[in-house]
């Protein structure tokens, strides 16, 4: 009966002091083993005509996350970091939803890391997370427990926006903002009812802003089904002082039908 607690069965509510999402570029085929029924991988095909999945890395400094309702005062202070894959899901009436499929997160507070596994698939790890704002610099820097998904990343905020990263497989920064995470859904296949549970954003004002970033440390991409790959950056983005939060999970089967 695990899996009814697991289907986000409350809205949650807070406020991100900041949030950077890197998007890394990698082959489709790549991508493809690790989306589940129901879904499909979210891809762009290159001036040059090839085609790319995408991989986000995407760490939130949160403030007063709380179940919706409660006051702030309530609420607790996580720093979270996971990594999804873009994804899209069709329903019957023709509509493609565009969203994330959860591969891993991690952070900062056993609490976070309980609750999170209890009523979500996100995987959720503890972690020893620090972020700090040194002048026009953002900085993280993850150690995780197993050595998986160690991250160092430092944003340059002053130069904002900043221009595509170097190689990346977007045209422009239009098509590059449309792969900025978080999308509108995220995406949980439940296999013991063979169905997926939908969870939707809500949002004020989401405007994120293209960075520059110097990332000296990543370990996600070197173990599992990515060892060896060679992902790029394809973009980097942020946002700061917004209102962020998720409603509660609906169930859909797999032709994209309310359940």
């Amino acid at each position: 009966m695990r899996h009814l607690l697991q289907r986000h069965p409350f809205a949650m509510r807070t406020r991100f002091a900041h949030s950077l999402v890197l998007t890394y570029a990698l082959p489709p085929e790549l991508i493809a083993p690790l989306v589940p029924p129901g879904l499909e991988p979210d891809t762009y095909t290159d001036p040059c005509g090839t085609e790319h999945g995408f991989v986000a890395a995407a760490l939130v400094d949160t403030r007063a996350l709380r179940p919706a309702g409660l006051p702030a005062r309530l609420g607790g202070d996580f720093v979270l970091t996971g990594y999804r894959v873009f994804t899209r899901f069709r329903t019957p009436g023709g509509r493609t939803m565009r969203g994330l499929r959860i591969l891993r997160s991690d952070t900062d507070h056993r609490v976070m890391a309980v609750g999170g596994n209890v009523f979500s698939r996100y995987n959720y790890r503890l972690a020893r997370i620090g972020t700090r704002v040194v002048g026009d610099s953002l900085e993280f820097k993850v150690l995780s427990a197993d050595g998986r998904a160690d991250l160092r990343v430092r944003a340059d905020l002053s130069g904002a926006p900043a221009p595509l990263p170097a190689g990346s497989p977007f045209a422009d920064l239009r098509a590059a903002r449309r792969f900025a995470g978080p999308l509108p859904y995220t995406f949980e296949y439940e296999p013991q009812t063979r169905s997926m549970i939908v969870v939707k954003a809500a949002r004020s004002h989401w405007d994120p802003v293209p960075v520059a970033v110097e990332v000296s440390r990543l370990t996600f991409f070197e173990h599992g089904p990515f060892a060896g790959s060679r992902p790029v950056l394809a973009n980097a983005f942020h946002v700061a002082d917004v209102d962020y939060g998720w409603e509660a999970g609906t169930r859909r089967d797999l032709t994209g039908a309310l359940l």
